[in-house]
C-alpha cells in the first residue's frame, strides 16, 4: 500500500465499514430549522478549477486589503477583499497542492513535485523558485525573514525570503500510513510551530531550526496501521501565548507556546484544525460532530451532532456564530452560545473543503469548484 493514504480514501473507509464489518450510515440529511440569521453574498469570483481532483485543500490568504487565492492548475489571483476586484492574475505552469501563503511582500505556493514558488505581492511577478524534498500540501508561511514549508514526508524547510536559498531543515520520523495533508506551520519572529504525522507538535527556533520543545498530543493505538494514524492536520492556532491543536484519533489540546507544557487535553478526532473565539475552542470531529470547549479548562460547553458524516471544514468564529462548511457545499452557522443551528447557505455544489476565512464583518468561502465568495450577515 502507498506510504501516504489519501484522505478521501480514509473518509470512504470510515463511512463504508466499521470495525464490525457492518455498513455505516450515509451522511446525515439536513434538518429543517427556523433561520435566525441570513448571509448576504457581497461578491463572487471564479478562480479557475478550484481544488482539482487530488483532495487538495488550497486556502485563500489575506494580507492587508488584498485576498490571494489559487487553483490546482497554477492560477494565482490577487483580489480586493472589499469588492472582489482583480488586482492581478498569473498562470504558473505547475500543479499546485499547497497554497496560499502571503506576507513579507510575497505570495507563496507549493507544487505537487515539491517546488516552492514566490511571487511579488504587488504584481504577481516571479521572485524565485526552490526545490523541497517532496510535495507541499500546506500553505508556506513566512515571518518576513524566512519562508517555512512543511512537506509530505514530514520535513520542515526554511528558505531565505529574498533568494529562496535553504537556511535549515528539520526531519522527523514518518509513520507507515498518514492522512494526505499536513498542518499549516505557524511562523512568528522567534519560533516555528508545526504539527506532525506522528501526533507530536514541535517548536523550532525560526532563525536556526534548532528544536526548542516537542510535545505528544496523541498516542498511536490499535493493531492495524489505519487504527494507529494520529496525524495532526489543518491549521494550528496561536492565541494569547496558547497553542491549540487537534489530532486525528487522539486529542484536542492547549499548550503553553513558550514551553510546550500541556495546559489541558480532551479526547477528539479531527483531520482539520480547531477554531478559537468567544473564549471557546471549536472542533469539527471526523464523524461530523461540532463541539465547543472552554478555552481555559476544556470543559465541554455544547455539542451538535446534526451534521454527522458530512465531512466538515475547520470551524471559524464569525460574529456571534461558528461557521463550518460541508461536502455538499453548504455553509452552516451555529450559535456560539449553545451550538443550535442558526443559519445556512448553499455556496458550491462541488462542496467545501477549505476552512472559511474571517476578517472583520466579512466571511470568505472558497468552494471546491473554484468559486470564491464574500458574505456578510444580513
Amino acid at each position: 500500500m502507498s506510504r501516504y493514504l489519501v484522505l478521501g480514501l480514509t473518509a470512504a473507509l470510515m463511512v463504508g465499514c466499521g470495525s464490525s464489518g457492518k455498513k455505516e450510515l450515509p451522511p446525515a440529511e439536513l434538518e429543517k430549522f427556523d433561520a435566525e440569521v441570513q448571509l448576504d453574498r457581497v461578491w463572487k469570483r471564479n478562480i479557475g478549477v478550484g481544488q482539482g481532483e487530488l483532495f487538495n485543500n488550497l486556502t485563500p490568504a489575506l494580507d492587508g486589503l488584498t485576498l490571494y487565492a489559487a487553483d490546482a492548475k497554477g492560477r494565482v489571483v490577487a483580489l480586493n477583499r472589499e469588492d472582489g476586484d482583480e488586482k492581478w492574475e498569473v498562470k504558473l505552469k505547475a500543479p499546485l497542492s499547497g497554497a496560499v501563503g502571503a506576507g513579507g511582500g510575497l505570495v507563496i505556493v507549493g507544487t505537487l513535485d515539491g517546488q516552492v514558488i514566490a511571487l511579488d505581492e504587488t504584481d504577481g511577478s516571479e521572485k524565485w523558485r526552490a526545490q523541497a524534498s517532496s510535495e507541499v500540501l500546506a500553505p508556506p508561511q513566512t515571518n518576513g525573514d524566512v519562508v517555512v514549508v512543511q512537506t509530505q514526508d514530514d520535513k520542515l524547510v526554511a528558505l531565505d525570503i529574498s533568494s529562496g536559498e535553504r537556511r535549515w531543515i528539520y526531519e522527523s520520523s514518518l509513520p507507515v500510513l498518514t492522512v494526505r495533508g499536513h498542518s499549516t506551520p505557524i511562523v512568528d519572529v522567534r519560533q516555528v510551530f508545526a504539527g506532525l504525522a506522528s501526533g507530536k507538535v514541535v517548536a523550532l527556533a525560526a532563525d536556526t531550526g534548532i528544536p526548542l520543545w516537542e510535545q505528544r498530543i496523541a498516542q498511536p493505538k490499535g493493531r492495524s496501521e489505519l487504527e494507529r494514524m494520529v496525524d495532526i492536520d489543518g491549521q494550528l492556532v496561536l492565541d494569547d501565548e496558547r497553542l491549540y491543536v487537534v489530532s486525528y484519533q487522539g486529542n484536542v489540546a492547549a499548550l503553553d507556546a513558550q514551553s510546550g507544557r500541556p495546559l489541558w487535553q480532551h479526547p477528539a478526532s479531527s483531520y482539520v484544525g480547531p477554531g478559537v473565539g468567544f473564549g471557546s475552542v471549536y472542533v469539527s470531529e471526523a464523524d461530523g460532530t461540532v463541539q465547543a470547549l472552554d478555552a481555559g479548562s476544556a470543559r465541554e460547553l455544547w455539542s451538535n451532532e446534526s451534521l454527522a458524516r458530512r465531512q466538515l471544514t475547520a470551524p471559524v468564529a464569525f460574529s456571534n456564530y461558528v461557521a463550518v462548511g460541508d461536502f455538499a457545499g453548504y455553509l452552516h452557522l451555529l450559535a456560539q452560545t449553545d451550538g443550535r443551528m442558526a443559519g445556512r447557505v448553499k455556496v458550491d455544489g462541488d462542496g467545501l473543503r477549505a476552512s472559511p476565512l474571517v476578517i472583520g464583518d466579512l466571511l470568505f468561502v472558497y468552494g471546491n469548484s473554484g468559486d470564491l465568495a464574500a458574505y456578510k450577515l444580513k
